[in-house]
This record gives structure tokens, sequence and C-alpha cells, in this order.
């Protein structure tokens, strides 16, 4: 990045803290335009539970799977929320996954794809919650529902590398569903008694990893809120 490209957002950064610094305002700063993603990697067990239920995982939106593996989505972070000048939640909107199968005997819809989709992520430090639009396949959207339930393995830091990179990382692991999540994984995938079974066996559904590069993507992603199809 040129030192002349930088300096807007160098600007408005300052500004910011100014901001913050005279009023204690809780400040929410876009980040679209930055190389900046948060990374959801599947743990093994999370997978093998799928796997047991036929069910499969789609990226959509702004969502993307991550080169080479099936187990792993890249989500851009399209807002980062500061308060008291720390980290307060970070947005993925735009992006989205959908669980879904195809409905085995035995089951209601038999035949028929079923599932949910999952849109619009946010991260709540103060709660240490992830939340996300939930959408049953061809129903009603509950928004900014409790999704995971997490733990800070790795807080974020921030890296300087002379002349001009700057690089930041954080962890989230031991991401467990809510109750409510739970619920709609059950009914909306219309999993068997030994389906539930092995999802019960899921202690964690893996990490979320945030990845920040000072530099300007290609182009900016979308901001807008996914939309699931009717």
């Amino acid at each position: 990045m040129q030192v002349s490209a930088l300096r807007p957002f160098v600007l408005a950064a300052g500004l910011a803290a100014a901001s913050l610094s005279a009023q204690a305002l809780t400040l929410t700063i876009p980040t679209n335009f930055l190389v900046a993603d948060s990374v959801q990697k599947f743990s093994a067990v999370a997978m093998d539970s799928f796997s047991v239920a036929g069910v499969q995982v789609i990226p959509l939106g702004n969502a993307t799977a991550v080169a080479g593996t099936d187990d792993a989505f890249r989500l851009p972070i399209t807002t980062i929320t500061i308060s008291n000048f720390k980290i307060a939640g970070g947005d993925a909107k735009g992006s989205a996954l959908e669980i879904s199968r195809i409905a085995p005997r035995g089951t209601p819809s038999v035949g028929k794809k079923v599932g949910i989709t999952l849109a619009n992520f946010t991260i709540n430090y103060n709660t240490k919650q992830v939340l996300a639009d939930i959408t049953p396949l061809g129903g009603t959207t509950v928004r900014q529902a409790p999704l995971y339930n997490f733990n800070v393995a790795t807080p974020l830091g921030l890296k300087y590398k002379f002349p001009l990179t700057v690089t930041g990382r954080e962890v989230l692991d031991r991401l467990t569903l809510t109750q409510q999540t739970r619920e709609a994984f059950i009914s909306r995938l219309e999993l068997k008694a030994f389906e539930i079974g092995a999802l019960d066996t899921v202690d964690t559904f893996g990490t979320l990893t945030q990845e920040i590069f000072l530099q300007f993507r290609a182009r900016p992603v979308s901001t807008t809120p996914y939309t699931p199809a009717p």
C-alpha cells in the first residue's frame, strides 16, 4: 500500500480516536475495503457429525470456502465496533453458510432439501457470543439470534513491520451451539434420534480466526445483508 493511499485511513482513525476521547462514544468503522476476514474452521468432530447426518455446508454471498478445504470458510469482515478504546464487536454482513441435507426416509420431508441458512454474522465480545440471522429453508428469518458461545484463545494483537505493514490476528475457540440454535438444527434438519446423539457429542464446532491486513482489497466487498431466496 502506498503511503498516500494509507493517509485517509490513518486520518480517519485519528479523528475517530479524538472523537472517542472527547465524547466516549461507541464507533463503528467500515472495513469492507480492507483485507480483513473471519475464517470459520469446523472441528473434526463437527464434520463427523455432519457426515453421519448427510449434512453439507455451502458458502453463499460474500462467504467462500478456503482453498483446498471442505471444513473452513472465509467471511469478509465488513465493520468493527470500538467502545472505550476496545473492540466490542465485528460484523460479516453479506456472508452466509447454508447447513442442509436431503431428508432421508423416516422424516416428514423425505426426498426434499431441508436445513437452515446462517447469515450476516456478528461477534459480540461483551456477551462472548456469535450472532447470525437464522432462516429455515423456505421459512422466516430470526434476526441476530445467538449462534455460538465462544472463548478467546488468542486476543487480537497488532504487529507492525517496517516500512508499512500492519497485521492483526485473533483466535476464538470452543464454539458451542446455543440451545436455541441446537433446537433449530434438530427441527429444521429433521434429525433422527441417533443423529441428535451425534450432534450432542460435538463439544466444539471449531474456531473463528480473525485476520486483518492494513491493505486495500482489489474490490470492496458488499455490505448489503444476505437475504436467502424464498
